[in-house]
């Protein structure tokens, strides 16, 4: 639907409901995996009625795929009509084979174009594109959600970070698409290859950033646009096995717009108990994605095992319709400490704060939860002597900002790893 996101609520609610009813007579007859799991029922005619299906998860369709390779039963449609294969990062697990129709393809890009263009990209921006384009979504699909805009794309990928400097020197690019981690790498990079060269000189515009948490800490925010003068988006939410890019920051707010409400809908549920939230402004609970038109993989009642807060459901300042919410964290990267719940990104917005760190950090587990402490490994900005007691001014802001109580080490400047994809921030023993 052209223009979805800016749609009145009447017209959106006609359309998701026509549209759910053909999706539902789909999946059940032709995905053996959800005919499976409901066990002979019929799915509901009205979307309201959805959380009468039971839930289905990431581990169901390993599973899935592993019993049935390489697509699982979930394949809805004749292998045949596959016209792209992609893998998931592997970030949480074992990487998934993910199909796409050309009908399936043609709306991601669409989709995804919506809330690339809503960040400020468009006919006139040249955009260098840096994330992975070995088979992973956020490389050559998110590629195209870029082209969606009518901006010129730079299909760099990864690797090659000298290169990647001159490029935008040559070809005057402005604009570039990361992980909101990356410019840290791009910094030691311009500061050991080209003296005298800073950031900002690059003459970069808009930093279009997704595949990581982190941009909702304001500290984050502010650093980068003081250090590459870019505008700072969070212009790429997305979860791969449903949408590899369906919500974004517009040029108004810093919240998510939730761009697919025509072809995707949203419920939240109690992480613990699985039970349905209210879809109302100010809940929080974790999101649960249905398609309601997809071709190849099509999933009902998804739980993506993110934890976000629908923050508003009026007209934005932008013209969008479109709810907002913001993200907490993944629900397997929370670390319950005495009983509090503890994001990563709730962390790093305590680490930046301090001027004397990088900003790089991991939080190391051993053992099963709930702990005690939370062990942080915090990597001080530069080599040279550490101010007494800056350990324990951090533990105490933790303490003050979160109410958990951390161990925090201090670790040499450039002694953690950077990369140019997905960087993990929670490190469990048991998984490494």
């Amino acid at each position: 639907m052209d223009g979805a996101e800016a749609a009145s609520p009447g017209e959106l609610a006609r359309l998701r409901q026509e549209l759910w009813g053909a999706q539902a007579e789909y999946v059940a007859a032709a995905s053996p995996f959800f005919r499976a799991l409901w066990g002979g029922r019929r799915p509901p005619a009205r979307l309201e009625d959805l959380p009468e299906l039971p839930l289905a998860d990431k581990s169901m369709l390993r599973a899935a795929q592993a019993a049935h390779p390489p697509f699982g039963d979930y394949l809805a449609a004749s292998p045949d009509t596959v016209i792209r294969l992609h893998r998931t990062s592997g970030t949480t697990g074992v990487a998934m084979n993910l199909a796409l129709s050309h009908a399936d393809a043609a709306q991601t890009a669409l989709i995804g174009g919506r809330a690339q263009r809503a960040a400020g990209l468009g006919p006139g921006h040249r955009v260098v594109h840096c994330l992975n384009y070995q088979m992973w979504m956020g490389g050559f699909t998110d590629h195209t959600t870029l082209e969606a805009t009518g901006a010129m794309v730079v299909p760099f990928g990864v690797g090659g970070s000298e290169l990647l400097v001159r490029v935008i020197q040559e070809v005057g690019v402005t604009a570039i698409s990361c992980t909101p981690s990356y410019p840290a790498v791009l910094e030691q990079v311009i500061a050991e290859k080209f003296p005298g060269l800073q950031p900002r000189d690059l003459g970069l515009k808009l930093g279009l950033f997704g595949g990581e948490a982190g941009l909702d800490d304001p500290e984050l925010r502010t650093r980068l646009e003081e250090v590459w003068g870019f505008a700072v988006r969070n212009a790429n939410y997305g979860v791969t096995d449903v949408f590899c890019n369906f919500a974004g920051q517009c040029e108004d707010q810093n919240d998510l717009h939730f761009m697919a409400g025509d072809v995707l809908h949203a419920e939240l549920i109690d992480p613990d108990s699985a039970e349905p939230l209210e879809w109302a402004e100010g809940a929080s609970g974790e999101l649960v994605l249905t398609h309601l038109r997809r071709d190849c993989q099509p999933l009902v009642r998804f739980r993506t095992g993110d934890i976000v807060t629908l923050t508003g459901l009026g007209k934005c300042a932008c013209g969008r319709t479109a709810p907002r919410f913001r993200v907490a964290g993944r629900s397997d990267d929370m670390v319950v400490v005495r009983g509090l719940n503890v994001f990563p990104a709730m962390v790093s917005a305590v680490l930046t704060g301090f001027r004397e760190l990088s900003g790089e950090y991991r939080i190391l587990l051993s053992g099963p939860a709930p702990y005690d402490r939370l062990p942080v490994q915090a990597e001080l900005a530069a080599d040279g002597p550490v101010r007494d007691g800056l350990a324990g001014e951090i533990e105490a802001a933790v303490k003050r900002d979160i109410g958990a109580t951390a161990q925090v080490l201090l670790v040499p400047a450039n002694s953690l790893p950077r990369t140019e994809g997905k960087t993990r921030r929670v490190i469990r023993e048991d998984k490494i």
